[in-house]
């Protein structure tokens, strides 16, 4: 590939990431500061909501009939303008963590397709896609690593507006960047709208065993159990004294990037259901150190908890979307990674926001115990540890070494979502 393509489209997935990494783990911590500590987990549903629609938003429209920078690039505009309103309506009135909240929803509802058109551009664009992407992908990484590095330890912004307009600034340099990029033809262009296709019904026809519904109800249930952490942990760092929250947290996507590049040498060793046990046990056992060292705010098993981040994301997630890959025919390939987004990110998130907003207000604010903080841990613990014995006890076995181990691009992305 080029070298002037290869920095292009690098530096395309840099502030992709960069974007969302700016304001994801900074809001919470944020949203406290100005007395909307009760409504936190309402910023974390708008994602959920927007990835539930915007497979019928490209699927009918964007991917048919524009060019895939065009979409891109006018996406970003849009995205960028409404994170610039975003902290005037937060901070507006007595009406302003409705405004807020809307805003956010908006702001998704732009952003969220952005992710999957980035993984689109990039592999038109490449010939072999098990080298190059990841060479390329992992400038997403990079770029989530690098905003929390800014806002957090360089501005020292945890509490205050500034992530939102940093995310608006890169989103609009974006923008207009995307106008640069090499054309790239919409995808589907002349295929026929099908909402079965949409909706992933041939996906589910075709692997409708009972290991495949096994998995897919046990990772709708891990989605929900899971997602609590990425409003809450921002909030229980900052509250355990420890300084530059976002920056703190920065250390999981570093341990995430480590466990991508070692998944290859795991999958040999312990095939997909240990691999797919092993993510379990690790979000279980991070809940379970930030219980314990909720107490006296014990920095080192705090941090492991962080870093634990490699195994729970990639063990669980991408191998569940690696999974899906070998057991669907090509032909139903992208139908079946749309039903497991759908499954997670969609429907799995959507719950684990709104249960675990219900679980922070009776816990941490309500209850305002000394030991709020180790309940509300603990209870996921628990939840999460039946999940995985439920998982143990009902999935097929396999063989270490069954399932040919990922090439590095397929272990780099998971249906377009990175968290």
């Amino acid at each position: 590939m080029h070298s002037i393509l290869y920095l292009r489209l690098s530096a395309m997935m840099f502030l992709q990431f960069f974007i969302w990494g700016a304001w994801y783990v900074t809001v919470g911590n944020y949203m406290k500061a100005i007395g909307m500590e009760s409504s936190i987990f309402w910023a974390y549903t708008v994602g959920p909501v927007t990835a539930l629609i915007s497979p019928f938003l490209l699927g009918i429209a964007a991917d048919r009939f524009f060019a895939t920078e065009k979409v891109f690039g006018v996406l970003h505009l849009l995205a960028g303008g409404l994170m610039f309103c975003a902290p005037l309506a937060a901070e507006g009135g007595s009406a302003s963590v409705t405004s807020f909240i809307l805003i956010l929803l908006l702001y998704m509802f732009c952003y969220t397709p952005t992710i999957g058109l980035s993984n689109a551009l990039v592999f038109h664009q490449i010939k072999n896609q098990e080298k190059q992407f990841p060479l390329i992908r992992v400038f997403g990484t990079i770029g989530w690593i690098v905003a929390g590095v800014l806002v957090s330890k360089v501005l020292h912004a945890d509490e205050t507006a500034t992530p939102l307009r940093v995310a608006a600034v890169a989103g609009v340099a974006l923008g207009l960047f995307s106008f640069t990029l090499p054309h790239t033809p919409p995808p589907a262009a002349g295929r026929t709208v099908s909402m079965r296709s949409i909706l992933g019904w041939d996906a589910l026809k075709e692997l409708s065993s009972f290991p495949f519904l096994v998995f897919m109800v046990c990772s709708l249930l891990v989605s929900v159990v899971c997602m609590p952490y990425y409003p809450y942990s921002q909030v229980f760092v900052k509250q355990s004294g420890i300084e530059n929250p976002a920056y703190v947290l920065s250390f999981g996507q570093m341990s995430e990037a480590l466990f991508i590049v070692l998944m290859p040498w795991f999958f040999l060793r312990l095939g997909v259901k240990w691999m797919l046990v092993g993510g379990m046990l690790a979000w279980t056992l991070r809940y379970v150190l930030f219980a314990y060292a909720a107490a006296d705010a014990i920095f080192w098993m705090i941090l492991v908890g962080i870093l634990l981040h490699g195994i729970c994301y990639d063990f669980f997630f991408v191998t569940g979307f690696i999974y899906v890959d070998k057991k669907c025919s090509p032909a139903i390939r992208s139908q079946a990674q749309g039903l497991l987004v759908l499954v997670t990110v969609g429907l799995g998130n959507l719950a684990g926001a709104q249960a675990g907003g219900w679980w922070y207000n009776r816990t941490i604010l309500e209850a305002a115990s000394a030991h709020a903080w180790k309940v509300f841990w603990i209870v996921l613990a628990a939840l999460s540890g039946l999940v995985t014995l439920l998982f143990v006890a009902l999935f097929k076995n396999e063989a270490p070494g069954e399932t040919k181990a990922p090439a590095a691009a397929e272990a780099s992305d998971v249906g377009g979502v990175r968290r």
